[in-house]
């Protein structure tokens, strides 16, 4: 009996989404959103090269601190398709860098790594009767990344020192996620999101005595507001 019951309405779930979807009908139009939220970047292997008579390879891990994560964009939504362009800027101040070659640590980590990115992003509107739109989606584009000049101190000895240069290097990156719309109004609505962005390798002080290498990979969440025209 449980059974019939619960293939009654799930049959009945399934003839009535249609009807639910054509109950809120999108609104198409242009629009354009802002939005602020944390950046987690994650540990990333960074490569560096000395040059000189007998070149040393370094290779260390490197872990951050949360950052910040800020950004717009402004697109055309379609229906149940939206597509934008989005200007954003995330960043991690580095808390820990291990040595892989000889295992020393640095503590007292002072630096940061940021990326300005503009995106092309591409996203699925899953409309429903009620004022809460999940989507799902992604993009491609270039960010550039800023690694800024970074001090540490090693564990074993207590010296502190420089470990990496400032540099910059412009790169491909891509982000895929997902996430809430909350409707007020027709024009006005509240934006939850969640972003996996990352990066190919980026090389920095290539025409220097040493080379770094390195790429940006972060969870983001942000909260944002979208106004549609």
């Amino acid at each position: 009996m449980m059974k019939k019951k619960l293939m009654v309405l799930v049959t009945l779930a399934t003839l009535a989404l249609p009807m639910i979807c054509l109950a809120a009908p999108p609104h198409p139009g242009p629009y354009v959103s802002g939005f602020l939220g944390v950046s987690s970047l994650m540990q990333t292997d960074v490569t560096s090269t000395v040059f000189g008579p007998g070149a040393t390879i370094y290779s260390d891990r490197v872990e951050f601190d949360l950052g910040g994560n800020v950004g717009g964009a402004g697109g055309f939504d379609f229906g149940f398709v939206r597509l934008e362009g989005e200007l954003s800027y995330k960043n991690g101040e580095i808390s820990k860098i291990t040595e892989q070659n000889r295992g020393t640590r640095f503590t007292a980590v002072d630096g940061r790594l940021g990326a300005l990115a503009m995106m092309f992003n591409v996203f699925f509107d899953l409309h429903n009767a009620t004022m809460v739109t999940p989507y799902i989606g992604g993009g491609a584009g270039l960010a550039t990344l800023y690694l800024s000049d970074t001090y540490g101190t090693e564990m074993q000895t207590g010296n502190r020192s420089r470990v990496y240069r400032s540099d910059e290097d412009s790169v491909f990156a891509y982000q895929a996620g997902a996430g809430l719309e909350i409707a007020f109004t027709r024009m006005f609505s509240l934006d939850l999101g969640y972003r996996y962005f990352g990066t190919t390798k980026a090389k920095l002080n290539n025409h220097s005595a040493m080379e770094t290498e390195l790429r940006f990979e972060s969870h983001n969440v942000s909260i944002g507001f979208r106004i549609k025209f």
